[in-house]
């Protein structure tokens, strides 16, 4: 008897195979044989009786059809090609000689009873020879049932005692093993299985026993390690210089290093194992950690005798794509902070510094352009020309980074007030006039009727809506159009400016907002701070920023203000 699985299954399988195999031959010797003798029986012998019939058909009506003739000779012609049977031929051979004396006489009737004598004789023939063939498929049928049953008798015999038998073979090696496994996994080490069987079940049993005597053994030996390497990892955790804290996936507090200690003002052997949000709600700091805002701004703790400021960062810890715990980090990054601010300060100074000379330059270019003082030529008037430009230029660059440190710095000075929309919009077409003029580009404006006053800042936002309108009409094609509309939507009024310029590609518009940044490739002079000094002082007046590019081309800018 085979001593291992596979070689047990290949016989059990093989044994099968090969009764399939004998019942498929025996069926198809038997099939080939029935279609042969069944496809002589329907084609040769009732094809003949066919022609017999048909040509006694014709003969029968010489007289009377012109056409009968030809048919007898088509018929008797496909006879002479569908001899089968013995005695069939010498029988068409005396139908052809018949049927030549018909066309020399065809009044003849002896000739034509001679015919159909012959006719008679030759469909008896093939009638006969198809009782005969009919008989021998019948045999042939009755014969293919018998073997076919007896061999598939003797498949369910087999097929049968194979499955009474086989299953235990390797069903009862499988409970005896899932039961081992069950214990292993309870950590119950002392667990053995015994198997009798020398195939690949009993070498199993002999790996399990050898695995579950190492696991015992590494379960009593290593104890010490684990402990010695959950140790490392909190001291090393714990001379971090920033402020560590773990949860498990219950939100129950791991660990806490003596650096997040210190800050939240709390003790590791009192909170550890203790749900985080009751800990939340008898601690500030911790529930303000817990809360996780999205683009929260830096925290600020006063600490060691000084304010810090720290980023809040968390990371969920995940094992085999499941998460089983969450890392929370506060980095102390008071000394970026602290040159952060210098460098406002800094912009802030030299912005503000800068504005007294541009302007006097401006003043001056101004005096130099006026005839009083004397004519200039072409060139002077240029060269003071673009000496305005450039000067207008730096008071617009030091005009928005001055802005821009009141923002980083939090002391936008908004003066909020009831204020017509129709105020702002004329502030601000009056300021972009000449330079549409300049590119030929007409401001259209949609009806102002029934639009209600809204709680604004009028400088600043006629300074956003001046903003926007020279973007249009910088990037807009010369000789095109910027409309403007204004409506109320429920409790806001919405201003939309649409140019005909190429509009902005998609993968940059979610940054057009950002600060100094400019669209790749753009030819067009700026500081990159506009938009972002623009989306700062609407959402500050509690209204709302945004664009779209339009499908034909050009691009829509919106911002709303909250009615009054």
């Amino acid at each position: 008897m085979p001593q291992t699985i596979k070689s047990k299954i290949a016989y059990g399988i093989g044994a099968l195979f090969i009764l399939l195999l004998t019942i498929s031959i025996v069926a198809f010797v038997f099939i080939n044989l029935l279609s042969n003798r069944t496809e002589n029986l329907l084609t040769a012998n009732y094809k003949t009786i066919q022609y017999c019939n048909q040509m006694m058909h014709a003969i029968n009506g010489v007289s009377i059809d012109s056409n009968a003739k030809a048919a007898f000779e088509k018929n008797l012609q496909l006879q002479e090609n569908n001899i089968t049977e013995n005695g069939e031929k010498e029988a068409t051979q005396k139908l052809r000689l018949y049927f030549e004396l018909i066309n020399k006489n065809a009044a003849d009737t002896t000739v034509i009873d001679s015919i159909n004598k012959q006719l008679y004789d030759i469909a008896l023939l093939n009638q006969h020879a198809l009782e005969r063939k009919n008989q021998k498929a019948l045999d042939t049928a009755n014969s293919a049932k018998l073997w076919i049953s007896l061999l598939t008798g003797i498949l369910i015999l087999i097929s049968f005692t194979l499955v009474v038998n086989f299953p235990g073979y390797i069903a009862n090696p499988i409970r005896l093993l899932t039961e081992g496994i069950k214990e292993i996994a309870q950590k119950n080490y002392s667990k053995r299985i015994y198997i009798a069987n020398n195939d690949e079940f009993g070498e199993m049993a002999t790996a399990f026993n050898q695995m579950a005597e190492k696991l015992y053994e590494y379960e009593n030996s290593n104890i010490n390690q684990l402990i010695f390497e959950k140790q490392r990892v909190e001291t090393i955790i714990n001379q971090m210089t920033d402020a560590v804290i773990g949860l498990d996936a219950k939100s129950k507090v791991l660990f806490i290093n003596n650096t997040a200690q210190q800050l939240l003002n709390l003790k590791a052997n009192e909170i550890k194992g203790k749900y985080a949000p009751d800990i939340a709600l008898r601690n500030d700091l911790f529930r303000f950690i817990l809360q996780k805002s999205p683009n929260q701004e830096p925290l600020k703790i006063v600490y060691e005798g000084k304010e810090n400021y720290f980023s809040i960062d968390s990371k969920p810890v995940y094992s085999e794509d499941k998460t089983i715990g969450e890392v929370f980090i506060l980095k102390n990054i008071t000394q970026f902070k602290e040159l952060d601010i210098s460098k406002t300060n800094l912009l802030a100074t030299i912005s503000h510094e800068l504005k007294t000379p541009i302007s006097s330059i401006k003043m001056s270019a101004k005096l130099i352009n006026d005839e009083r003082t004397g004519k200039l030529n072409n060139e002077q008037k240029e060269l003071v020309g673009n000496i305005n430009e450039d000067a207008e230029r730096l008071l617009k660059l030091t005009g928005e980074l001055l802005n821009m440190t009141q923002i980083e710095t939090g002391n936008i000075q908004l003066k909020l007030q009831k204020v017509s929309p129709k105020e702002i919009l004329d502030n601000a077409l009056k300021a972009v006039q000449t330079q549409g003029q300049q590119k030929q580009i007409q401001l259209i404006v949609g009806p102002l009727e029934n639009i209600p006053d809204v709680q604004a800042d009028a400088d600043k936002t006629s300074w956003v809506l001046i903003n926007i309108l020279s973007n249009a009409i910088k990037y807009g094609s010369p000789s095109s159009t910027v409309n403007i509309d204004v409506k109320q939507l429920d409790d806001i009024v919405q201003f939309s400016i649409k140019d005909n310029g190429p509009g902005i590609d998609d993968k940059y518009t979610g940054k057009i907002f950002e600060r100094y940044f400019k669209v790749p490739g753009s030819e067009q002079t700026g500081s990159g701070l506009g938009l972002a000094i623009s989306k700062e002082f609407i959402e500050a007046q509690g209204g709302t920023i945004s664009f779209t590019n339009v499908p034909e081309g050009g691009a829509v800018f919106s911002f709303s203000l909250p009615v009054v």
